[in-house]
This record gives C-alpha cells, structure tokens and sequence, in this order.
C-alpha cells in the first residue's frame, strides 16, 4: 500500500476490513477497565474510548474512518453492515478482545504497546496515500492525522505504567508475550488480506471508478 502498488478494489477490502478493528478498540478497551480496580488509571484510559467513539464536539475515530471508507469509493452502509469482512480479520480482532477481557489487565493494556510505532507508520500512511492514491478525498485522510497526536499521548503513559507495574522477570514475560500477540494477529490480518486482496485473481481487475 505504502508503495501505491494497491488498486482501488483492494484498497477497499484493507479499508472495509480494518474497520472492524477500528469498531472493536473501544470494546477491548471497555474490557480492560473493566478489571481495572485503580481509579486513576481508569480516568486515564477512558481516553482511547472516547477517542473512537467520539463525544459532542468529536467525531471520533470510529466516524472519522466511515469517511475515509466514504473517501476510497465504499458507501457507508456498506461498511456498517460488514458485508466486505473476510473470516480471517474477523476471528483475529474478536481474540483481540477476548483476550484483553480474559487477561489481567496490566498485561492487556501491554499488549497495546504496538502504538509505539504509529506515528511514523501514520505519518508514512498520509504521504503515501497524497502520493499513490490522490483520487482518494483528503477528508479520508483524518483518521491518520488525529493519530500522529493522540497515539504518543496514549503510549508514554502505558509504557510508564507497564515499566512501574512490571518490574520482576516473572511480571515482564506476560507483558512481552501480551505484547508478541498483538503483533501476531495484526500479522494475521494481514495475511488475510494479502490473501484476499493480492493472491486472488478475481481482485485483481479494478472496479468501476
């Protein structure tokens, strides 16, 4: 994608598909303060939930990819109902959650330590969708603009916190390993869209502009 190798089918199924994602973030992060019993850590991370979901006067993450869907050619009832979801995002995303509902919660708010690498990976993003991609709406493109800022915010504290909580061998293993199996099912996204979008012939031909 970053090297404007997508064409605009398959750069629709990588958007459709990681809206799913963008849908379930609020939820596993409902689940972790949900076995979160420290107050302050819990006013802290409501952040990212409102930061998806928005508030009045905030569009939120949530909305603000419906446009960049809206801006790569998918209508948004289209993306609403999922209907492009491939069973391979779905499963990895939905153990996503169940594992931040099921792990203790310092190790869960580790595992969302990939953040670290967002905002040159955002930043990286903008310019190769300006370059590759100029038919797709700049509007679409306030998603990853709203990341390059909130992502530091979010991640110098869990990194602050999971290096106080996790000072031990036998504490910091379950964090590397929350950590490793975040990037495994990204991984698996990915691979399921490579699958899908790159490998499947049928996608290969660009639809209708």
């Amino acid at each position: 994608m970053n090297e404007g190798r997508l064409n605009r089918r398959q750069l629709q199924g990588w958007v459709a598909n990681r809206f799913y994602y963008q849908v379930k973030i609020p939820i596993k992060d409902a689940a972790i303060l949900s076995n979160c019993p420290e107050r302050e850590v819990r006013r802290e991370w409501i952040h990212r939930i409102l930061d998806h979901d928005g508030s009045q006067g905030d569009e939120g993450g949530i909305e603000k990819w419906l446009r960049l869907g809206e801006a790569v050619g998918l209508a948004r009832k289209e993306m609403l109902a999922q209907s492009q979801l491939l069973p391979g995002v779905r499963y990895a995303v939905d153990a996503y959650v169940n594992f931040c509902r099921t792990k203790p919660w310092v190790e869960a708010m580790a595992s969302s330590l990939t953040e670290l690498f967002a905002p040159a990976l955002m930043a990286a993003r903008i310019a190769a969708f300006e370059k590759h991609y100029p038919w797709v709406k700049p509007d679409g493109l306030k998603y990853f603009r709203g990341r390059l800022t909130q992502a530091p915010r979010d991640t110098e504290f869990t990194l602050q916190l999971v290096l106080e909580r996790c000072r031990t061998r036998e504490q910091q293993e379950p964090a590397v390993a929350a950590l490793k199996f975040k990037c495994e099912l990204l991984w698996a996204m990915l691979d399921a869209m490579h699958f899908a979008y790159i490998l499947n012939p049928e996608n290969s031909d660009e639809p209708p502009a």
